[in-house]
């Protein structure tokens, strides 16, 4: 199924309001993926799944984008694979597929901005409680407690699952 869906380069909108699940193809993301299947299954609402890609995080000296522009655009690329990726793996894991409206995103800038500017007038968001960032020590990582203190919508955040 997620084969044929297209990755779009665009974050996604709020119309109409739908489920928003953040997804980096960590442990916690896929949980958080699950998740937000489920809550769009419930309310009936499109899914819409972003990555986000920073590959940069302090920003490009002059001259410098465009000469590591076919950098970025690899990366995109794995990007949009691993999430396809990511959602195939969910899918296969659950009980019954999810068969909804269902968009892929990946976009490129600051994880936390973006993430935060696609907020408005979404029904939920849903994150896990840690990425692919470091601090495993914390109870939850910086992209997770900025949308829990700043989004413009609700967001649930997802734990692990207990261990077994």
């Amino acid at each position: 199924m997620t084969e044929a869906l297209p990755v779009l380069g665009e974050a996604p909108v709020a119309d109409p309001p739908g489920v928003l699940a953040a997804c980096d193809g960590s442990d916690g993301s896929l949980w958080a993926l699950d998740r937000a299947m489920t809550e769009a299954e419930v309310f009936g609402l499109p899914l819409r799944v972003l990555a986000v890609v920073n590959p940069s995080p302090s920003g490009y000296p002059p001259g410098m984008a465009e000469l590591v522009q076919e950098s970025i655009e690899r990366l995109v690329a794995s990007m949009s694979d691993g999430l396809r990726r990511s959602v195939a793996a969910v899918q296969v894991a659950r009980v019954r597929p999810y068969d909804g409206e269902l968009s892929l995103h990946v976009v490129l800038g600051n994880v936390i901005e973006i993430l935060l500017s696609c907020t408005p007038g979404q029904h939920t968001l849903v994150i896990g409680t840690r990425g692919n960032g470091g601090f495993t020590r914390l109870l939850l990582g910086s992209v997770s407690t900025a949308a829990v203190h700043h989004a413009a919508c609700p967001v649930l955040v997802v734990p692990a699952p207990p261990a077994r």
